[in-house]
């Protein structure tokens, strides 16, 4: 039974060598990739856009007039063309999460139809198109005419601006579509309602280099009103005794949330340690007050987690073993 034990446990050994072995090595992938030439792809998409959003004070008849700037960050001519889409998000039913997309035509996307821009010739079009020059930039002149009857709350749009399709030596084709976002806010009642749901906190692992565990946390945040808002999430980690470890940077990008549309807000602390016991607040900041929740979370090593189950393994085996041999001495002594 001993041996029978002995051969248990070096075969355990193997598989715990193995199991730790394969959390500490990174992938590694055959296929080589494809050579293309960078000089010809940054040359026919380097391209930038500003301003990159908007915000306008929408008022009956009113005839807003601004400009978009376009550069050519290459080093040969640029053809492009600019023109609005709508700015809202589709829910994916494969997943339940809200996708942007740039022709869903909402309530809130009337304002597509009241844009045009002013071509070469100094005429209004709804789609025309320019060159530039290398590092040169191009003023494209748009123009937004508000019907005298306009809805409440939040109208949105993006103004792109599209390069024209270009070969180059890789035989690629490449394109890039830079866009402003313009939050119209129009006249009338306001309705600034949000709706946060789903707050977790938890640990996950993260293979790379060498296999860890990441404290994180996340959120749903809904717009229930007519009129975009901005949410942020801020990620707290302390120790049991009050020590400060991690705190989400006041300068993390905050979400723009639009009507009718639920984003997720998440932050990771990307030093969690191998080991320790942390109290980590998560707190989620819309419309209202904030929500907050709190949990203790204990970090433990992967690998030590299967060491402590192949310890409990063994320790169990030796116990119906001990207890075995106890019951048949007994009933030797009984016989």
């Amino acid at each position: 039974m001993r041996k029978s034990l002995l051969k248990f446990a070096l075969v355990a050994t193997a598989i715990l060598g193995a199991i730790f072995c394969d959390l500490k090595t990174p992938a590694v992938f055959a296929e080589d990739e494809p050579e293309i030439d960078q000089a010809s792809l940054e040359a026919a998409t380097s391209i930038s856009i500003s301003p990159v959003s908007k915000i306008l004070q929408l008022e009956p008849n009113m005839v807003y007039e601004d400009v978009l700037s376009v550069t050519n960050n290459g080093n040969a001519d640029l053809d492009f063309e600019v023109y609005v889409s709508p700015y809202s998000y589709v829910k994916d039913t494969s997943d339940e999460t809200f996708k942007l997309g740039f022709n869903q035509e909402t309530t809130y996307t009337q304002i597509t139809r009241w844009i045009d821009f002013k071509d070469s010739s100094g005429n209004y079009t709804t789609k025309p198109k320019f060159t530039a020059a290398p590092g040169k930039t191009v003023d494209v002149t748009y123009r937004v005419s508000v019907p005298a009857s306009i809805p409440s709350g939040g109208q949105y749009a993006v103004l792109f601006a599209h390069t024209l399709s270009s070969g180059n030596s890789s035989g690629i084709k490449t394109e890039a579509s830079p866009g402003m976002i313009i939050y119209g806010h129009g006249v009338g009642e306001t309705i600034s309602a949000s709706v946060v749901s789903d707050m977790q906190i938890r640990q996950t692992l993260e293979n790379g280099e060498s296999a860890s565990n990441k404290i994180n946390a996340s959120a749903k945040v809904k717009n229930d009103g007519n009129i975009d808002f901005m949410a942020t999430g801020t990620l707290k980690v302390e120790g049991v005794f009050g020590q400060s470890y991690y705190e989400t940077p006041a300068n993390k990008a905050r979400i723009s949330i639009i009507p009718e549309t639920e984003l997720s807000v998440s932050d990771v602390w990307e030093e969690t340690p191998a080991f320790g016991l942390f109290k980590v607040t998560w707190t989620v900041n819309s419309v209202g007050e904030p929500q907050t929740i709190t949990s203790m979370i204990f970090i433990f090593p992967p690998f030590m987690i299967v060491i402590v189950l192949l310890l409990l393994t063994i320790i169990t085996i030796w116990i119906i073993i001990v207890v075995r041999k106890r019951k048949e001495r007994r009933s030797r002594f009984t016989v």
